[in-house]
């Protein structure tokens, strides 16, 4: 009996080491799009479809991240990068799919997809469990800090999709009709309301959120060229837009992040921060204490266009109050499309697309700087997503 016992113990340590509990990790999700590149003339060119990835990634040593699965999943760099999410117990994480490659004479071409995949992250490895068909297009996604409700912005059809979740389930339950194109999606921390980018009508729409039930009351807020992410920050305040101008590319002018007072009532537009060319990425410490926006800063363009950079930059901001202020600038990698902050605040992770890697920042206050340390992905990260807190 005593030896039945020992090896009982020791088989439940050794299921403790293979199959790490999820709540105990800390983890981002970074989507793959190896379907689509910028060539030097600054054109698209897309390829065959087939070898997309979507890499789940253990940040809990953050100078040395190790991804635990690359999942054989399709995913796009055409839409904002927060196409992914990761449920606040770290059970789930969800991945949208807006645009899927078809043959196109003698090339390809991207039409608008409706998958969002439904990842288990219990497992070891991580297992792509169920595909919930939604509207068309899915681009940006959020889910609520209760983990049990999550929106999509549909962009072909002007829609937003609500979803349910539950335990390991998630299910479409409603469809929100917008009026116009929606690109990107953010819930208040309290759960009561949700923000979208409406990206071509340079406006910010407010909804109402009761229980699963979402509500568009048709109120609007004017903000910067073409919103194209949005944040809010953790103590319910202020939200945040990336304006990206120029109908999503780089053009050597500089853009803007629009601030909004969600305290006033109606919410509204209280100021215009300038960030520089192209802001796409959006990201809000989980401290409260800065924003940054990655700068595509001519990236994506032709090598031998006036404004043409081959890195990009991070813009940081400071919040202080209801007043934010742009205090520096960091280079990273070429087409910086998402960013993820380590649950402390006290480092921040941002995908190079165009270098299939992620730079490694330290933040210290309002101050960010280079570590200098890099990871290698499997393709091109065109979307990064942190643990909903």
């Amino acid at each position: 009996m005593k030896h039945t016992g020992i090896r009982s113990t020791l088989a439940v340590l050794m299921l403790l080491l293979v199959f790490p509990l999820a709540a105990n990790a800390q983890l981002m999700i970074i989507g793959n799009d190896e379907k689509l590149i910028f060539d030097d003339a600054g054109v698209v060119r897309f390829f065959a479809p087939g070898k997309d990835t979507v890499s789940i990634v253990d940040i809990s040593a953050p100078e040395s991240p190790k991804i635990i699965a690359n999942l054989r999943l399709e995913n796009s760099i055409i839409g904002p990068p927060t196409n992914l999410a990761i449920t606040p117990d770290g059970q789930l994480a969800i991945v949208a799919n807006s645009i899927h490659q078809v043959p196109d004479g003698a090339g390809w071409k991207g039409v608008p997809d409706n998958k969002l995949y439904v990842i288990d992250l219990t497992t070891r490895p991580p297992n792509h469990i169920a595909t919930v068909e939604v509207g068309k297009q899915p681009s940006g996604l959020d889910i609520n800090r209760a983990g049990s409700l999550a929106l999509v912005t549909n962009r072909a059809d002007n829609t937003i999709s609500v979803l349910s979740i539950q335990g390991k389930n998630v299910k479409l339950i409603d469809t929100v009709p917008m009026g116009d194109q929606v690109a990107s999606v953010a819930f208040t921390p309290d759960g009561k309301r949700a923000l979208a980018g409406k990206f071509p009508a340079h406006k910010v729409a407010l909804l109402d959120v009761n229980g699963q039930k979402v509500t568009y009351g048709k109120y609007d807020m004017p903000v910067g060229l073409w919103p194209y992410n949005i944040g809010v920050t953790p103590n319910g305040k202020l939200a945040l837009t990336a304006d990206q101008g120029n109908a999503g590319r780089s053009d050597g002018h500089v853009d803007t992040v629009s601030v909004i007072d969600l305290e006033t009532n109606p919410p509204r537009v209280i100021d215009h921060v300038v960030v520089g060319d192209a802001p796409e990425g959006l990201e809000i410490s989980p401290t409260g204490e800065i924003a940054v926006a990655m700068l595509l800063n001519g990236n994506d363009g032709p090598h031998n266009a006036w404004f043409y950079h081959k890195n990009g930059r991070v813009a940081v901001l400071k919040i202080d109050g209801k007043k934010v202020t742009k205090v520096g600038e960091v280079e990273v990698g070429g087409v910086p499309e998402g960013a993820v902050f380590s649950p402390d605040g006290k480092y921040l992770f941002v995908g190079n697309f165009n270098d299939q890697g992620v730079s490694i920042l330290k933040v210290d206050g309002t101050k960010v700087t280079d570590t200098g340390k890099r990871f290698q992905l499997p393709g091109h990260p065109a979307s990064m997503h942190g643990q909903v807190r």
